[in-house]
């Protein structure tokens, strides 16, 4: 059983930066897992530039964010294995994988699970309809178009408002496809702000919100889709419908954190990230195995994934190392217009700055946000405007986070 110190399961942007951080912080012998031929994840598909703006100073496209880590990765000669399915993580931190050789058990004595996310599917939306060819989930039409060099149709819907669906809309209108529609069920969209503007406006594809999909038509090819208006408990308004004539059907509908490999270790899984329960470090329930990046939770910017992934792989670092850390005894808990907060523990270490993410229920203007223990209030920050399709951060810093003695509230207000 070959033993290393850090195991990282994923090698994603997660993964990588993971490896990297723990490498950099002074422990050596890290074994990166992947299922795939190449590191990268999900980038090596996401062609369109935007990347690194934060975390690297310059803006990149996917596969180039991805070739900057990977090239780290390689440099520091950490081990990779390429092609290697993950089954089962242990508490003890024995990790079972499969390839071409077989059955393998890697012995760890900290482990960074960086699995990231799967699409939710058509069979989780209950459409009603015959079941054709030419219904795609938007990730996979996109790496059949960016990486297999496929053409997905011609004439598409979209469903969803996610920024995968949005980045897919462009990118079919750029090979010479239309776009009929992108229907979001939500009154609201899910993606960022700047990819409405330059995925949909900047080629005049409509977006109509409070909208979804209600039937699919065609038998062997799609032939068409009903769309139509929902009221507010999302049940579909029958005078509304409208038939769309298209031949693709593509559903940005939401991103599932792959987190079997977590469950099956007994780690608690919240049920509003869906990822695992941790504290500052992203250590989760079970000592020495620490969870980073999509698996975690759903981010917007892969340069925000790159820093929480560097805070896991220090935190499993410093376990093996056996830094000495505060017990994160501190819970932390969503107040009004708030949808969740991570890490979802913290310890009082008054040694460094915390940063809290959080993510809001419902479109706002301009905000104040507020981080409470008690009466005290530890932090304040005032948005122009707050969304649930971009992720906010929160510092408290370590003199206030020495005033806590209860859970740690975050809320917002609505300014004038």
């Amino acid at each position: 059983m070959p033993e290393f110190d850090i195991v990282v399961v994923g090698g994603g942007p997660a993964g990588m930066a993971a490896a990297v951080a723990a490498y950099d912080r002074g422990v050596t012998n890290i074994a990166v897992l992947d299922r795939e031929e190449a590191l990268g994840g999900i980038l090596k598909q996401c062609i369109h530039n935007g990347f690194g703006l934060h975390k690297l100073g310059r803006e990149l496209t996917g596969p180039e964010y991805a070739a900057v880590y990977e090239e780290q990765v390689i440099n520091r000669g950490i081990t990779v294995f390429y092609e290697t399915m993950v089954t089962a993580v242990s508490k003890e931190k024995i990790v079972t994988a499969q390839n071409a050789s077989g059955v393998l058990k890697f012995k760890a004595k900290a482990v960074v699970l960086a699995m990231g996310c799967r699409e939710r599917s058509r069979g989780a939306l209950n459409i009603s309809g015959t079941r054709p060819a030419g219904v795609y989930s938007a990730g996979t039409a996109q790496k059949l178009m960016n990486c297999e060099g496929f053409a997905v149709g011609k004439r598409a819907v979209i469903l969803g408002s996610g920024d995968i669906g949005l980045i897919m809309a462009r990118r079919l209108s750029l090979e010479g496809a239309k776009v009929e529609a992108v229907c979001e069920i939500m009154p609201y969209s899910g993606g960022l702000t700047r990819n409405i503007v330059q995925c949909l406006e900047d080629y005049g594809i409509p977006l109509y919100l409070s909208t979804t999909v209600a039937e699919i038509h065609g038998r062997e090819r799609v032939e068409g889709v009903t769309i139509a208006k929902v009221d507010e408990n999302r049940r579909v308004i029958e005078e509304t419908k409208q038939y769309i004539p298209c031949d693709t059907l593509l559903l940005s509908v939401g991103l599932i954190p792959e987190n079997e490999l977590t469950r099956g270790a007994g780690i608690p899984i919240d049920s509003v990230t869906n990822g695992a329960v941790v504290d500052e470090h992203r250590q989760t329930a079970v000592p020495g195995i620490f969870a980073c990046g999509n698996v975690l939770q759903v981010h917007d910017l892969v340069d925000y994934v790159s820093d929480e992934a560097e805070i896991a792989g220090i935190g499993a670092a410093d376990f093996v190392l056996q830094q000495s850390q505060t017990a994160a005894n501190l819970p932390t808990k969503a107040g009004f217009g708030v949808r969740y907060v991570l890490p979802q523990r913290v310890s009082q270490d008054t040694s460094k700055d915390l940063d809290l993410f959080l993510r809001v229920t419902q479109p706002f203007g301009k905000v104040r946000f507020t981080v409470r223990s008690g009466d005290t209030v530890l932090a304040t920050a005032v948005r122009l405007k707050a969304a649930p399709g971009e992720m906010e951060k929160l510092t408290i810093k370590n003199a206030a986070l020495s005033q806590a003695t209860d859970a740690l509230t975050v809320e917002l207000e609505e300014l004038a």
